[in-house]
């Protein structure tokens, strides 16, 4: 494949780095989840993260987020300590996060209403990422009258509304079904190269890994570390037929497979 790869014994470092994880450490009691990991985030790249299932991935942001208060080690955002009621972050989580009571073009709105930003912007940038995500014509439906795969835009939508820096992602689309996801996955991608928003992907669906991100981090079981770096040059649009494709699937399906 001519990956280009890197140790995990080994910290990553890339030029214009907007986000450093270093040396990051988090317990549950006697159990040692995240083990001293270390890497960090160029800005505008997309990172997918990997690894078997129960080995610390939804840990390792839901640290980020600072829910979880690290154990040792520190995050830093743009150079300093991260802090989301600070920082221009924002966070799509595994289950449909919308609001019952609002529409759609109201949920897409939400964040920036919280945010403060004036009603013309607020207008605009909901204007071009409704039409993004195909959900113009469903802007007055409520959650409750929407499919699942809907209900997922409408999220997705509202998290780059706000053109956040930073945009976590926690294996969005788990619940659908493959050909959605399809969909939903070439949604992303337009609008992460639309927005420039930096992006880390969570999943453990190796395919998607492959197909969306700039580089792959391997995790291993836990206590987690940083197994493998993958850098992932394979051209967009990707085609999942493909030989580099095929051959770049099956080599983080091995190093997930076996330790």
């Amino acid at each position: 494949m001519g990956q280009a790869q890197a140790s995990a014994q080994t910290k990553i470092t890339q030029p214009e780095a907007i986000l450093n994880v270093d040396h990051l450490t988090k317990k549950f009691g006697d159990l040692l989840v995240l083990n001293d990991i270390s890497f960090d985030v160029k800005k505008g790249e997309f990172l997918c993260i990997v690894g078997p299932t129960g080995c610390g991935k939804t840990t390792f942001l839901n640290s980020l987020t600072r829910l979880y208060k690290a154990d040792d080690g520190k995050i830093l955002f743009e150079g300093e300590e991260i802090d989301p009621q600070k920082h221009d972050l924002a966070y799509i989580f595994q289950e449909y996060s919308t609001m019952e009571w609002l529409n759609v073009e109201e949920n897409i709105r939400f964040g920036l209403k919280v945010k403060g930003y004036p009603k013309e912007l607020q207008n605009e940038r909901v204007e071009k990422v409704i039409k993004m995500v195909g959900l113009d014509a469903y802007r007055k439906y409520y959650p409750r009258q929407l499919s699942a795969s809907m209900l997922q835009r409408v999220v997705i939508a509202r998290g780059f509304a706000v053109e956040p820096k930073l945009l976590l992602m926690d294996e969005p689309y788990g619940q659908l079904d493959l050909q959605l996801k399809y969909k939903l996955e070439d949604e992303l991608l337009n609008l992460w190269q639309e927005t420039g928003t930096t992006v880390i992907f969570i999943t453990h669906n190796i395919e998607e890994a492959v197909y969306l991100s700039d580089r792959i981090l391997v995790l291993t079981n836990k206590p987690t570390k940083v197994k493998k770096e993958m850098i992932n040059n394979l051209p967009r649009p990707r085609k999942i037929s493909s030989d580099d494709f095929i051959n770049l699937r099956n080599e983080v399906t091995e190093l997930i497979k076996w330790w």
